[in-house]
């Protein structure tokens, strides 16, 4: 049976049937393998449903149907179900299987969530805000800098179902390093929770770091000899991209403090303290990021001060060229008017009398406001 046909028919018995048809349908032959981890996940949602027992990964059923029966039978372990984009339709039979509130399900499937932590009955419901750093050869005023996604999570006593939306934050690497430490991952599906949570963060403290060269190769470019021909787009672009990564740090802060300080029945007594430390890092990544926003403010200050600094001197040459030109257009202007009856006209050397004047005149004020800096 193909993936999209197992995800079928996880939907086929949400609709009919919760666990009574699972029971029945275990004993049929075996199926696809979810667990394999060469499993591509072409053609369906699925990235891969694996079942944890003490904290280490058991073969566990040949389906999502197989593998969640199991772990009720037995009562101990958790499954561990991960997502991409699910569909509506899609999702339906998983909602109905494992008994999801419709409103976290909506949630999970249309993206597009503040991040949060809200509980739903037995069941746990985070969201986290994924982050990545775009590489560039040059900052433009229209490079992308921060990429942004999410992650949602259901956690309950015996399973854990990660949905993630956007091409990066892959849940994979997270999940080896997890089976590299049974002792932590047999704390339950909150160790998975934690794991991801602190996943997500550490990435904000990289992305962060990373667009901290961008700023200072800007704080440069602004303070160069050049500066004022700096295109101030770069800026502003930076200060969107900053703003992008701030809307998914920031409201982070608040469920990070209820899953370290509320008591849940999901989260593991000893699992809270490690949400404390992942408070820190989001403390550290916060308050990076509020540091950029004010450097870029100084910095963009600087910029326009810069650019109203040079218009002055462009406006103070213009003015001196000015006045040096107005001395030969005067003195051209007043001989211009032809008139029988006036001064050196006709004398011999008035020609070049005037041009020598005009060049004195020049010269003067040229040097006067050359000394003074405006020329």
């Amino acid at each position: 049976m193909s993936m999209a046909g197992n995800l079928r028919r996880v939907t086929e018995l949400g609709r009919v049937g919760g666990l009574r048809k699972v029971a029945r349908l275990t004993r049929r032959r075996p199926r696809v393998d979810l667990s394999h981890p060469a499993r591509s996940p072409l053609g369906s949602s699925v990235v891969n449903c694996v079942t944890y027992r003490d904290g280490v990964r058991t073969p566990g059923g040949r389906d999502l149907v197989d593998t969640v029966a199991q772990v009720r039978k037995y009562g101990d372990g958790f499954v561990w179900l991960g997502l991409h984009e699910p569909t509506d339709r899609e999702f339906a039979g998983i909602a109905e299987l494992f008994d999801l509130h419709p409103l976290a399900v909506e949630d999970a499937v249309e993206a597009h969530q503040r991040p949060k932590v809200e509980r739903y009955g037995e069941t746990l419901f985070a969201v986290f805000k994924t982050v990545c750093y775009v590489e560039h050869e040059e900052l433009t005023a229209t490079s992308e800098v921060v990429n942004t996604g999410e992650i949602m999570v259901f956690v309950g006593h015996d399973f854990v179902i990660s949905v993630r939306h956007g091409r990066h934050g892959s849940l994979g690497p997270l999940r080896e390093e997890l089976e590299s430490d049974p002792v932590q991952l047999a704390k339950g599906p909150s160790a998975v929770l934690h794991a991801i949570a602190d996943h997500v963060v550490d990435d904000y403290l990289h992305v962060a770091d990373s667009m901290q060269s961008d700023i200072d190769q800007v704080e440069t470019d602004v303070f160069s000899a050049d500066g004022a021909r700096t295109d101030p787009g770069r800026i502003y672009q930076l200060k969107r991209e900053l703003l992008e990564l701030k809307r998914a740090v920031v409201p982070l802060a608040r469920p990070l403090l209820d899953l370290s300080d509320r008591p849940m029945r999901v989260v593991d007594a000893e699992i809270q303290a490690y949400f404390r430390d992942v408070s820190d890092h989001l403390l550290r990544a916060t308050e990076q990021i509020a540091s950029f926003d004010e450097l870029l403010n100084s910095i963009l200050q600087a910029h326009l001060a810069q650019v109203t600094v040079a218009q002055n001197e462009d406006m103070r040459k213009i003015t001196a060229w000015a006045a040096v030109i107005a001395v030969p257009t005067m003195v051209c202007g007043v001989y211009g008017m032809n008139f029988d009856h006036m001064p050196e006209r006709h004398w011999q050397f008035g020609y070049p009398l005037v041009l020598g004047v005009i060049a004195v005149a020049c010269l003067v004020l040229h040097r006067g406001f050359r000394r003074n800096g405006w020329l």
